[in-house]
């Protein structure tokens, strides 16, 4: 038995870190809030102003935003000048919260603390009884969700994405079956519907509220060439009818993803191609210590992508399943070429081209 030697200065910059935790965890709250109330989008477009005239400007409450200013000047967000006690969004830090950043606003991601934390007490009881938080807990996921990904889908999916695939576009435009398999709100489904409509799309999810909105975005859009359709991912299965099947980080949250790429599998045609679009990460741990979403990430999965899988007895693979795990369950289901392929304009997926042969 060996005693451990106390190294001090190792304590003290232990310390420090988790001193800048407390600091940056309950800043991401105030973050979220000025997400929320448009404050950063706000003030992107003033002069530097007063704590009032930005209230004034945003209509909120002058003694909110003065509180909220503090939490974003000592947070070295929000810049401050105390002869004039004027207030100032730098354009080097709009260019990551808010909404004119497109993919590029990191501001969004803070919901995610408070969403969570709503949570927090089943999923300490899942830690200790094993199961898992349901699907049901989680009220707003789908709408925040979609915030996320249509950022993306609008800057990359048609001009990025979709060549992607050689030949695709051409195919497209001649007219080929399409899903989206995992659709959430149908926003993919209904952006490519509009780009190729010669082509034939279905949007599959098993939430009514996302097949509810994607019916109503395309009904808002005037397509006639989109589907939806609340279905079980894990019940997709033959016959083969699609030319093109899509997941947009889908796959981690199913209960049985293993069963979900056979019937994808099965469901294409002998020259189909599926793009499985995931989070980028290695399935080891150790190779992630330099993730730049490494915490956030493991996060999101402890308390909503793993427990939901395991709170319907599945196999919780978590959203961190890494490159590795998904090249080996994807030739588990049949598809016996795979690239990995990167968009830029999307820092978080890896985007894997799958064939049967």
């Amino acid at each position: 038995m060996t005693t451990q030697q106390l190294d001090e200065a190792k304590q003290r910059a232990f310390t420090v870190k988790m001193t800048g935790i407390l600091n940056y965890g309950h800043l991401a709250l105030m973050i979220s809030i000025g997400h929320r109330t448009a404050l950063f989008d706000t003030m992107a477009e003033l002069v530097p102003s007063t704590s009032q005239e930005i209230a004034d400007a945003a209509g909120l409450k002058e003694r909110y935003v003065r509180e909220w200013l503090g939490a974003m000047v000592t947070g070295r967000i929000v810049e401050y000048d105390r002869e004039t006690e004027h207030y100032s969004l730098p354009l080097e830090h709009a260019a990551s919260v808010t909404r004119g950043a497109g993919p590029g606003n990191l501001a969004s991601w803070t919901q995610f603390v408070g969403f969570l934390a709503a949570v927090e007490d089943p999923i300490i009881e899942s830690f200790r009884n094993g199961g898992g938080v349901p699907y049901s807990s989680y009220p707003k996921f789908q709408e925040m969700a979609a915030e996320q990904n249509n950022r993306v889908f609008d800057a990359t999916l048609i001009q990025r994405t979709v060549p992607l695939v050689q030949g695709l576009v051409d195919r497209l435009e001649e007219g080929i079956d399409v899903a989206d398999v995992g659709c959430g709100s149908g926003h993919a489904i209904n952006l490519m519907a509009k780009a190729f409509p010669n082509s034939r799309f279905t949007g599959y999810d098993f939430s009514e509220e996302g097949v509810q909105a994607g019916q109503e975005e395309a009904s808002a859009m005037g397509l006639t060439n989109a589907t939806f359709e609340a279905k079980d991912a894990a019940t997709l299965g033959g016959p083969a009818q699609f030319d093109f099947i899509t997941t947009f980080d889908a796959i981690h949250d199913q209960a049985f993803p293993g069963r979900v790429l056979r019937g994808i599998a099965d469901s294409l045609r002998s020259d189909g191609v599926y793009l499985c679009v995931d989070v980028r990460a290695d399935s080891d741990v150790a190779n992630n210590l330099d993730h730049p979403m490494g915490p956030f990430m493991y996060t999101i999965s402890t308390m909503h992508c793993m427990t939901v899988s395991l709170a319907l007895d599945g196999e919780g693979l978590g959203t961190m399943w890494g490159e590795q795990k998904a090249l080996e369950m994807l030739a588990e289901a049949g598809f016996s070429s795979v690239s990995v392929e990167n968009v830029e304009g999307d820092f978080m997926n890896n985007y894997y081209v799958a064939r049967k042969s």
